[in-house]
């Protein structure tokens, strides 16, 4: 195994570094994620911000699965510092919150990291798909089952 990965498969894998932390490293990636969301609810529009969400999970899906596959021979199978499949997954779950709402984004967050850790509902079969798609595919089925749970939460509030 060669001990240095490449630079940029590093930065996208480790979600900018934040895979890097000495705890939790998963949910400090989700946590990026959510933080660069509500960021970005501050200057977009609901509709803006929708699509924007939309762009960052597709650009960063196919990213995530590029860069896992360069960082698993270095660091070994789905690698608990690489967390782009963690942010992808729970800008999946904000994708039912409304723009800058801290409930609902933060329930997004909580729900995300739920099926993240527990894994119920075949989301754990996805991690034996081979290479980049099985470290990414887990998560954005989390964040799907979080998606579906908080549109039901959101509908039922109504």
């Amino acid at each position: 195994m060669n001990s240095r990965p490449p630079f940029l498969p590093m930065l996208i894998g480790t979600g900018f570094g934040s895979g890097f932390s000495p705890v939790a490293p998963g949910t400090a990636g989700a946590l990026l994620a959510a933080l660069i969301w509500f960021f970005l609810s501050f200057f977009l529009t609901g509709l803006t911000l929708l699509w924007v969400t939309v762009a960052l999970i597709l650009v960063f899906t196919v990213a995530g699965v590029w860069a896992a596959d360069r960082l698993e021979p270095v660091w070994g199978e789905d690698p608990s510092r690489v967390v782009v499949d963690e942010m992808v997954g729970v800008w999946i779950t904000l994708l039912a919150a409304p723009a800058g709402h801290i409930g609902y984004g933060l329930a997004a967050f909580v729900l995300f990291r739920l099926f993240d850790i527990f894994k119920p509902l075949g989301i754990r079969r996805m991690e034996s798909l081979p290479g980049g798609i099985g470290v990414m595919m887990d998560d954005i089925l989390s964040g799907i089952y979080g998606f579906i749970l908080l549109i039901a939460v959101r509908w039922l509030a109504n």
